[in-house]
C-alpha cells in the first residue's frame, strides 16, 4: 500500500490531538508504520492547528506536501478552506460546519468569507456536518470532533470495530460511551 496522508486542521482547544491519536492507534492496530506531526500557529486557543497523519508499509517523514492529503478533517470551516490546497485531485473534505472567527475577524480587521463549504465543493469533493448541534443533542458539546472523524471514517479503509475499539482505549475512561456515540453519530450519516 502506497502511503496515505491524512491532515486534521482545527483551531487551538478543539481536539485535533486526540483526533490523532484516535487515527494513529487505529492505523497501528492494522499495523500499518505511523508518523504524526502537529504544527501549531498561536498555539492558545483561538489560533490555527495542524496535524498530519502518514501511515502506509514504510513511512519516510512526517510531514505532507501540498496536493498529497487524501483526507483533510476540518474541524472549522474557515480552516478547510485555509488548507484546502493539500488535498490531492481525489482527496475530501469532511469539515465540521461551524464558524469561529479568528482575531483579524474579531478586530474588525478582516471579513470572514461567506458560503466557505459551498464553494469549496466547486472544486473539490466535500463532505460536512453541523457536529457541534449534534453533540449537544447528545448532551456533550466536548465530543463534537468524533463526530466529524466519524463521518471521515467511511473514507478510510479501517471497520467500525477497530475505530471504536480504539476509542475505547484512548478517550478518558467515563467518556468512552459518549466518545463511541458522538462517532456512530458521525459515521452513520
Amino acid at each position: 500500500m502506497m502511503t496515505k496522508n491524512i491532515m486534521i486542521v482545527g483551531v487551538g482547544g478543539q481536539g485535533t490531538l486526540l483526533t490523532s491519536r484516535i487515527l494513529g492507534g487505529v492505523m497501528q492496530e492494522a499495523g500499518y508504520e505511523v508518523k504524526l506531526s502537529e504544527v501549531h500557529g498561536m498555539a492558545q486557543r483561538g489560533g490555527s492547528v495542524v496535524t498530519y497523519v502518514r501511515y502506509g508499509e514504510k513511512v519516510a517523514e512526517p510531514i505532507v506536501e501540498e496536493g498529497q492529503v487524501d483526507v483533510l478533517i476540518a474541524f472549522e470551516k474557515l480552516e478547510a478552506l485555509r488548507y484546502a490546497h493539500f488535498l490531492k485531485k481525489d482527496g475530501v473534505i469532511i469539515a465540521n460546519d461551524q464558524r469561529i472567527d479568528p482575531m483579524p475577524v474579531v478586530m474588525g480587521a478582516a471579513e470572514y468569507p461567506e458560503n466557505i463549504l459551498e464553494n469549496l465543493g466547486k472544486r473539490y469533493q466535500v463532505y460536512f456536518i453541523d457536529a457541534m448541534a449534534k453533540a449537544l443533542e447528545l448532551g456533550n458539546s466536548r465530543v463534537f470532533n468524533n463526530i466529524v472523524l466519524g463521518m471521515a471514517a467511511k473514507h478510510m479503509q479501517f471497520t467500525v470495530e477497530e475505530w471504536l475499539g480504539v476509542i475505547e482505549k484512548t478517550v478518558p475512561p467515563k467518556t468512552v460511551e459518549i466518545n463511541k456515540k458522538a462517532f456512530m453519530t458521525g459515521y452513520e450519516q
